[in-house]
Parts: C-alpha cells; structure tokens; sequence
C-alpha cells in the first residue's frame, strides 16, 4: 500500500511570501493540512526576485516554523513564478509517423512535441512550459488523445511559455539556497486558475485575473486549454502608492487607508437621480462623504471618500485595460461565455466585481480556491492552494520531481493531464 506524502506549496509574491504542507493519501481526496505561514517580502519587486539572500532567508524561517508545528521534515516544494518577463507564444510542431503500422507512438508524441519547441528565442530568454492546444493526424485537428491512432502526418500546436533566464536563475537560487529541493516551478496565474476555474467554465471560455500587489497575471482557457497568458506590471500595491502620493501620507497609513476605506464602487454617481428632498437629506449628512485615520505623532488625517474611490478605480481601470487589450490581440474580447473570474488579494476591493463587467464587458465572479474549506473565503491564497493542487495531481501520476521543467523532459505523462478542464 502507497504511503502518504507531503505536499509543500511555496508562493513568492510581491508583498508576501507564503507557504502551505499537506498531508496527502494516495488515492484519497481529502487531505489534512500541516502548517500554513506567511511573512512579508523583501527583496521583491513586481514579482521578480533581485536579493536572492533575504528571499532565501525568509524561506528557511517559514520552512522551519512549519518544520517545528507539524514535527515532519519539508524537502521539496512547488513553487511559484512571476513577474511581467513571462510570456506566451504559439508554436507548431511536425513529424512523420515511426512506425510501420502507422500506428502512433509516444515516441512519436515525444517528437512532435520538440519540433514544437524547436524555434529561435530572444537572447537571454527561456522555456518554462509547453502546453499542447491540440493534435493534428494527416490533417485532422481537435485532437487531444492521439497514442495508438493510426496516421501518417503527425502535428501539434502548442502554447510556449517562456520567461527571462537570469530571473528564473533567481527564482530557483533563491529556493535552493534556503536548503529545499525544487519539485516543480509554475508560473502564478496558472497556478491560480488551477484552483479556482471549474471545468465548465475552462470549456465555455473563461479569463482569470490574479491581481496581486505588484504584478496582475491574465490567464484565458477555452475548450479546455489554456490559450493565453501574460502577467501585467501593475498591481493593488500601485493601488497604496497612488494613495499615498494624492494624500501626502506614508506607505503603512496609505495602506490601512485602501484596506479600510478603499473602494471601486463610485456610490456618489447615484446623486443625479436623487430628487429634491433625497438631495436635501443627503446635505445633511455631508459628514459622510469624508473619513479619517490617525497617524501617530501627527494630526488625524482627513480626506474625502470620493476621492479615494477615484484613486482606486483609476488604477483598477487601468489593469482592465491592459486586459482588453490582450483579449482584443486574441480576437477574444468580450466573446468568452464564461465571463472573468478575479482572484488574489486585489479582487477583495468592495466593488470590483462590477466594475469588470463594466469595463470588459463580461460577467464576472471573485475567483476564491474551490473544494478547500479553509480558503475558500479568501481569494489570496488562490496561487498557494492551487500549487498544492498542481503538486497532488503530479504525485498521484508517479512523476519523479526534476526541478525546472524545460522542453519535454516528463511532459509526456502531463500532456493528457492539461486537456482534463
């Protein structure tokens, strides 16, 4: 009988780095978690990793202060990537069948796939992951399963992701140093989606927003596969920054201010539809359109809540233009039934769920890790659960942790794992 195994997510963000164990049976759905931390990052920015010591320093005191709560000892992790240096590129792949019986091999499937990824990359830039949109036999597309078909002409697309070498250098210098194995390292937005797409809508037609503090990852998954990802240089920690530089005020007050205050939703627009005696009783509350926070050693500070509101929406706007423009580059604006789902820590601002339908012109959900109880409320911990999601599905297909994923190397066994939605 197979023992359980740990299971070790760690998600290096901007503002945050956090880590997640749990103990997994074989075969068995449930799992208990082990320990769950999270301190703030240094050493960070937008994602990218540019002092690998402070990094790999607060790894080993999250590892060793999971290590003494559960008694067991951490060795491998699924770790996350970021960064706006990530992105996607479409390739196709071509070979004759081996075989004399035509019919098709994994061989053959392990070659189509490196004809794929045989193409020119700018200088300094490497694979990170290929994900297979499709097969086609001697002119036969949509096919997903092709091992045993019988053919001739054997192709595939594909969707490369690719990143810059010297940061993902960073990302796994970063983890190793800090005395842990790299099981498998995913980019943040697919990791994301992992847990909070459910396959009906990866089927329909589906675009995932991770918006964390310095970075916004896009992912857009269609028929089952994902067909697009990008990661935006803008996050809700631009969100504090605006804050502090309109009100004057540090970074730490900028941020309780969004937390407490903070809001996407214009609830002063509805004034024009008041009548008089609406617009005469909303005179006599004026006292509520302004707020205040205390600063220590200084005069409260006192600033209006309209304002604020226009602070936020300016920059939210901003992140959902980025996101048109991309679904307009992919002929996929405003054309995927199953809408937008915003996940990460900057989907909790209090009315930025209609504020998306607004400007993608899309329905839209808060994206929060589906089937885990204990996160299901909270949508920043979307990338962390959905590591630990992603390092389940690889142990239970008996796939022997290899660090980086690069080319084809295992991606036989995965091949199949990324058409199931």
């Amino acid at each position: 009988m197979a023992k359980p195994y740990i299971i070790t997510a760690l998600d290096i963000g901007s503002s945050s780095i956090k880590i997640l164990s749990v103990l997994k049976k074989p075969g068995e759905s449930n799992f208990e978690v082990l320990g769950h931390k999270q301190e703030t990052s240094s050493g960070i920015r937008r994602g990218v990793i540019i002092d690998i010591p402070k990094v790999a320093e607060t790894i080993a005191f999250l590892v060793r202060k999971i290590e003494e709560d559960c008694g067991k000892k951490i060795e491998g992790v699924y770790v996350s990537i970021g960064g706006g240096h990530i992105f996607s590129t479409s390739s196709h792949g071509l070979v004759s069948v081996s075989r004399a019986d035509q019919k098709i091999s994994g061989e053959d499937i392990d070659r189509v796939l490196q004809a794929a990824q045989t193409f020119s990359l700018p200088s300094n830039k490497e694979i990170i992951e290929t994900f297979p949109k499709e097969f086609i036999v001697d002119g036969e597309g949509g096919i997903k399963e092709v091992a045993g078909m019988q053919g001739v002409r054997l192709e595939v697309d594909v969707l490369v992701l690719c990143g810059f070498s010297p940061y993902i250098r960073n990302s796994s210098r970063a983890v190793l140093s800090s005395g842990l194995q790299i099981n498998e390292l995913i980019p943040t937005p697919l990791a994301s989606a992992k847990a909070v797409l459910t396959s009906r809508e990866k089927e329909l037609g589906v675009c995932v927003l991770d918006i964390g503090a310095g970075t916004t990852g896009m992912s857009v998954f269609e028929e089952g596969n994902l067909v697009h990802t990008v990661i935006f240089p803008v996050g809700s920690g631009h969100i504090t920054n605006d804050i502090a530089v309109c009100l004057k005020t540090d970074i730490d007050t900028a941020e309780e201010i969004k937390l407490e205050f903070g809001t996407c939703r214009d609830f002063f627009s509805r004034e024009k539809k008041l009548n008089k005696t609406e617009k005469k009783t909303q005179r006599g509350h004026k006292k509520d359109l302004s707020a205040s926070m205390k600063v220590e050693g200084e005069e409260p500070l006192v600033f209006s809540k309209k304002m604020l509101s226009e602070i936020i929406e300016a920059r939210v706007s901003e992140i959902f233009d980025l996101t048109n423009k991309e679904l307009k580059r992919i002929s996929r604006q405003a054309r995927l039934p199953g809408g937008v789902v915003l996940t990460g820590g900057g989907a909790k601002i209090p009315g930025i769920k209609e504020l998306a339908k607004k400007e993608l012109g899309l329905p839209c959900r808060i994206g929060t890790p589906l089937g885990f109880s204990v996160f299901q409320e909270d949508s920043s911990l979307s990338a962390l659960y959905g590591l630990v999601l992603e390092g389940m599905d690889l142990e239970e297909e008996g796939e022997t942790p290899s660090g980086i994923r690069r080319g084809v190397g295992s991606l036989l066994k995965k091949v199949f794992r990324i058409f199931i939605p």
